[in-house]
This record gives C-alpha cells, sequence and structure tokens, in this order.
C-alpha cells in the first residue's frame, strides 16, 4: 500500500565480482492510496466483499473481538519495527534502506523521509539505473539489480507526489475550516464553498473532528450547523 554496496552505481565491473544478492521481492511496489499505519493489511477485493466483511463482524461478536485483537497486535508489531529502524545519512544507503523495507511500510517511510527524497536523491538513483542499464556486461545480478530498482524509483516518485498532494489538500482544508469557524452564517458558508467545489475529504476530516469535539464540549449549536454537510449529496460524491 520494501545491503548492497555502493561500488554498483560506479562501475560495471563491480557487479560481476558481486556476492549473489538475497532473493528479489516481488516489484508490484506502487502507491495506490495513502495508508501510513497500514493497520488492517490490504483491503477487501471489490465493494461487495467489503460489506460481507463489515456485515460478519457486525453479527459476530467473537470475529469482532479478534480482528480488533488482531488489528491492535499488528499496529504494535509495526510501531516497535518503525521504532527500530534507523534511516542512514547517504543517498547510496537510503536506496538500500528503502530495498530492505516492507512494500507496506514504504508509505509510511516516504512519510517519515519525504525531506530526504529531494532533486539530489533522485539525480542519485537515476545515476545508478543509468550505470545498470548501459552496463557492458549483463549478468543475471545486474538484470535483478534493475528490476529492483526501476520498481523502488516508481513507487517512489508516485509516492512523494501523493504525499505532496495530501499536504496541499491539508493546508487548503485547514484554510477552508478557518473560513466555516469565523463565518456569521455557516451554512451560507458552506453553500458558496460546494458552489466553488471548495470542499474535499482532508476537508470533511477535519470537519469530522470538529464535530466529534463539538459533542464533548456539549455545544449544541455548533454541532447542528457543522453536521449539515454530513447529509448533503456533495459529500456523498466525495465519499464514493
Amino acid at each position: 500500500m520494501a545491503a548492497l554496496s555502493i561500488g554498483i552505481a560506479t562501475t560495471s565491473s563491480a557487479l560481476l565480482t558481486r556476492p549473489t544478492p538475497r532473493s528479489l521481492r516481488p516489484t508490484r511496489i506502487s502507491c495506490i492510496g495513502w495508508d501510513p499505519e497500514g493497520v488492517l493489511g490490504p483491503p477487501q477485493t471489490g465493494h461487495l466483499a467489503r460489506i460481507e466483511f463489515k456485515r460478519r463482524l457486525e453479527r459476530d461478536a467473537d470475529a469482532r473481538e479478534a480482528f480488533e485483537r488482531q488489528v491492535i497486535e499488528e499496529k504494535e508489531r509495526r510501531r516497535a519495527l518503525r521504532e527500530s529502524r534507523a534511516a542512514p545519512d547517504t543517498a547510496e544507503e537510503l536506496i538500500e534502506y528503502f530495498l530492505n523495507t516492507e512494500a507496506r511500510e514504504i508509505e509510511f517511510e516516504i512519510s517519515r523521509l519525504r525531506p530526504r527524497l529531494d532533486k539530489e536523491f533522485f539525480s542519485h538513483l537515476q545515476y545508478e539505473l543509468g550505470q545498470l542499464r548501459f552496463a557492458v556486461s549483463k549478468t543475471q545480478d545486474i538484470e535483478d539489480r534493475l528490476i529492483e530498482l526501476e520498481a523502488l524509483q516508481k513507487a517512489l516518485q508516485e509516492g512523494t507526489e501523493a504525499y505532496d498532494k495530501m499536504q496541499t489538500d491539508l493546508v487548503k482544508a485547514k484554510q477552508s475550516l478557518t473560513k466555516v469557524l469565523t463565518s456569521k452564517d455557516v451554512k451560507a458558508t458552506l453553500l458558496e464553498m460546494v458552489e466553488h467545489n471548495e470542499l474535499n475529504r482532508s476537508f470533511l476530516t477535519l470537519l469530522d473532528e470538529n464535530i466529534a469535539n463539538a459533542h464533548k464540549g456539549n455545544q449544541t449549536h455548533r454541532v447542528t450547523c457543522l453536521s449539515w454537510p454530513e447529509k448533503s449529496r456533495h459529500r456523498e460524491d466525495l465519499d464514493e
């Protein structure tokens, strides 16, 4: 929703004397959706499968408790794993770090190390790919390494683009929420934002958080006003 020497990036001859690499992982790394926590594992296949899974949990208390326990255990496992990882200092080592990171943890590491994934890093990664593509003698080790790095490059490019978009959306959402909360007529402001297509998932998430906080504070009027988008067709469209 994953360590080889720096010499690979400099000479093709070094590749011919490399020790046999670790077994190649599947190269299906891709940033499909942004889920840095990733505690629920791969999504259920198909809309009907998700509905049936939800219904089964609602019917079976034991299954629900087992599922919740599994989520907690998996979250704790991932927390411990993340705390045990230390990001390296150089671009060469950072490439190996990502190659040895579980595919499901790539999104989290991108969000954690986004400042390090800069132009210089991607230039180094592209340079190493060039060295492999134009190596005089192509061995199986070279081909395997090339496949790994191409998959990694694609995953990191897609991941950083998704992360940057999320951050941009979040900033806009905070601005929109401030606009709503400081408005004298919340419903009129929300209607105006709908007309200008200013509502997005990030905004609705922040809105939900404010509604929950308003409930806790017994701010009845604020809850009534802020809850209005929950019943709107525009929100249904965003949630589909």
